[in-house]
């Protein structure tokens, strides 16, 4: 077995696998081997108890969660549903796009998670949902309607399965029973189970949709909206408890003078106690500072809905110093000798002098961990030879003459015509760029895994991530909601750079052609206003058919016009939503590049000096970015490897140093379409070019260590 030092250079920092920025739970999976349980013990067995208040008495129960930025909160409630979800089901609501679609927002945010499927359980949480319904309790009941094979259940059935929960919820005040109840008979059968989430989410179904699902209207209104999600809470006596968690709130509407929309969140967690809505425990998290900036503009009746307020204290330095272990302990586990100490090569001194007042924050613990582990990982380079022949040296910024912060040195012998290298530590401007693409990566994956289609997302939050990105961008004079009415919230309108004229877009993906008729109805309305004078309709789905009226006005519009209609395609949602991430993390002060918590202005700083929001094609669409090839495009049968590429380059900058095979393992694990050899061919590029260098490329491939390099 290698030695640690040996591990450590070749392995990525531990502590670049830790970004304490917000996210939804159901993407994040933790590692329960990598948790210090003792880190806020206290506030977990306080929410342990309101949780069984709730199992105990049915009756819905909230608390505010506080804490201060980089604290932990999005980390805690991850730990909360990882640990009780046997015991309830969770869900995760982040921010909202448009304050008039905040039920719709909490429906569709609840909905999707309860689609979600626990650890160690076959279904999802919502099939477990309705099977603990107390209509289903007794033996005879459940076999018939569960157990029997669901492909032989005749349409009699489902009304039967209707009949049975209305006549057990009579007295519940359910709104709309016999569609709802008929929606929920549906997701026993495999064929219609995704209609009928889709349904229950508020997604706008095409016609054909409706008729499979027995309906005759959408979710469509705040207030259909409110009523179904009071649905699950009005039947839900005798079920698990639904823990609604609200984070990541840092990036809701602002109002008039510029504070956060906080009321129209308190309203929703009011009518669900004013209405006596059974089996929710509702947990706000929030940072302190924005709690204290904006609680005196929410009502005093509403903030008395909220029965307890739970603030999550700093850590320990002991806490800190096992947060440490935990990131550590891989690397020790396959080290021979093992280290002796648990934080090698960390001491807990570095703690108790950055931290004199003995405690601190998760995050700022693990970040002085990254800083002094890239330390010790650039001194032991320079302790071995990198083989028998060509030794490593130290030299300081003032022994090469120059003003850089050099590390270390690769040189030969001495007395040698070759050049020598410096493994240099890049400056911060390219070092944040480097981390920034690096992080960039890792979402956009995980947006990728998460938005399988357009549709998952709703006209308001696909509008409102197009608003970010026109604003990074510096498009100026942006508004929202250009047209009028029902659907306002769908569009917007900026100026033409360069011009007077305003440019106006509209995006719906709704299926049902009514809707699309309302939609294009608003914007032939806005344009004879003459409120745009270029209106692009963003739409991937289809127009209906030509004697439609929907489709009528579209061609109308759209035909021997200025105005433009784009097909947006998944990747550019992927480009917009893995932006619209960190623009959440930056305002909710989580987002830590290059060691430095990074405001939004700086976000949008270097998105533009590292250009990747000029890859989306929705973008060049609308003539904001230049045209260009994507990276992503097949051209003359050759893959285009130039984001693969970019991984490597911003990889080895921001280690300094690592393992060949390290680096090729990290690469095949972040694009799973590329091939080993593909990697290794684009080293090879990367050396060629004089940005990387192989330090002893006549060791075995395991090895072998590269670096960024600096020539002097």
């Amino acid at each position: 077995m290698p030695s640690i030092n040996d591990i450590i250079k070749r392995e990525v920092n531990p502590f670049d696998l830790t970004n304490l920025k917000p996210g939804n739970f159901w993407g994040e999976q933790q590692d329960s081997m990598l948790m210090v349980e003792s880190i806020h013990q206290e506030t977990i067995a306080e929410l342990e108890e309101l949780l069984n208040l709730v199992c105990t008495d049915n009756r819905s129960r909230s608390v505010l969660l506080l804490g201060d930025s980089g604290s932990g909160k999005s980390y805690l409630l991850s730990r909360l549903k990882r640990t009780f979800n046997p015991k309830a089901f969770f869900a995760y609501i982040d921010s909202w796009a448009d304050s008039d679609y905040i039920w719709r927002h909490v429906l569709r945010n609840t909905v999707d998670s309860l689609i979600q499927v626990p650890e160690g359980e076959q279904e999802s949480q919502l099939m477990l949902w309705l099977k603990s319904l107390s209509a289903f309790t007794k033996r005879n009941l459940q076999q018939r309607f569960f157990n029997d094979s669901i492909w032989l259940l005749l349409q009699s059935d489902r009304q039967k399965f209707i009949k049975h929960l209305k006549q057990t919820y009579k007295q519940a005040g359910i709104y709309n029973p016999d569609i709802f109840f008929g929606v929920l008979h549906d997701l026993t059968n495999p064929e219609l189970y995704p209609l009928a989430c889709e349904w229950l989410k508020g997604d706008d179904l095409s016609e054909e949709s409706m008729q499979e699902l027995k309906v005759k209207h959408c979710i469509d209104s705040e207030d259909a909206a409110k009523n179904i999600l009071a649905n699950f809470g009005r039947i839900a006596t005798d079920t698990q408890p639904i823990v609604l968690c609200f984070d990541n709130l840092d990036n809701i509407p602002r109002l008039p003078d510029g504070s956060q929309d906080f009321q129209v969140l308190f309203n929703v967690n009011t009518t669900i106690h004013n209405s006596y809505l059974k089996n929710f425990l509702v947990i706000i998290s929030v940072i302190t500072d924005t709690w204290k900036r904006n609680n005196a503009r929410i009502q005093r009746a509403d903030r008395a809905r909220i029965e307890r307020l739970v603030q999550l204290k700093l850590i320990t330095l002991d806490q800190a110093e096992a947060l440490w272990a935990y990131r550590l302990k891989v690397l020790h586990h396959e080290a021979n000798p093992q280290p002796t100490s648990p934080i090698f090569p960390l001491k807990k001194q570095f703690l108790e002098e950055s931290f004199p007042g003995g405690k601190t924050r998760p995050r700022n613990a693990l970040n002085l961990g990254k800083q002094e582990y890239i330390k010790y990982k650039m001194s032991i380079l320079s302790t071995q030879a990198t083989d028998t022949t060509k030794p490593l040296v130290i030299l300081t910024s003032q022994q090469t003459g120059n003003n850089k912060k050099v590390i270390a040195r690769v040189t030969q012998k001495p007395n040698t015509p070759e050049t020598p290298i410096i493994i240099d530590q890049p400056n911060e401007s390219d070092k944040s760029e480097a981390e920034l693409k690096l992080l960039w990566q890792k979402e956009y994956k995980k947006v990728q895994e998460k938005i399988t289609k357009i549709t998952l997302l709703a006209a308001p939050e696909l509008i409102g991530m197009l608003q970010e990105a026109l604003a990074v961008l510096e498009v100026q004079g942006i508004k929202t909601k250009l047209i009028s009415g029902k659907y306002a919230s769908y569009s917007l309108s900026y100026q033409q750079p360069g011009k007077r004229e305003r440019v106006g877009i509209v995006w719906t993906e709704d299926s049902h052609m009514t809707s699309f008729f309302n939609v294009i109805s608003a914007c032939q309305k806005a344009i004879q206003q003459n409120l745009c004078q270029t209106m692009y309709l963003i739409r991937a789905g289809g127009l209906g058919k030509p004697n439609l009226a929907g489709n009528q006005i579209y061609q109308q519009i759209f035909t021997y016009t200025n105005h433009r209609h784009i097909k947006p395609n998944l990747t550019s949602v992927h480009y917009l939503a893995t932006y619209h991430s960190l623009v959440n993390s930056a305002l909710a002060q989580e987002l830590v590049i290059a060691g430095k918590t990074i405001t939004l202005q700086e976000l949008k700083t270097l998105i533009r000096e590292s250009q990747l929001l000029e890859k989306c094609t929705l973008l060049q669409d609308l003539e904001i970015v230049s045209k260009q090839e994507s990276d992503e495009d097949d051209r003359n049968g050759k893959k285009d490897f130039r984001s693969v590429k970019d991984f490597l380059l911003s990889l080895i900058k921001t280690q300094g140093y690592m393992g060949v095979l390290t680096l090729i393992t990290q690469c095949v694990n972040q694009f799973p379409f590329v091939k080993e050899t593909d990697v290794q061919l684009l080293i090879e590029l990367l050396c060629q070019e004089q940005k990387v260098k192989i330090i002893n490329p006549k060791a075995k491939l395991q090895d072998q260590l590269i670096c960024f390099i600096a020539k002097i």
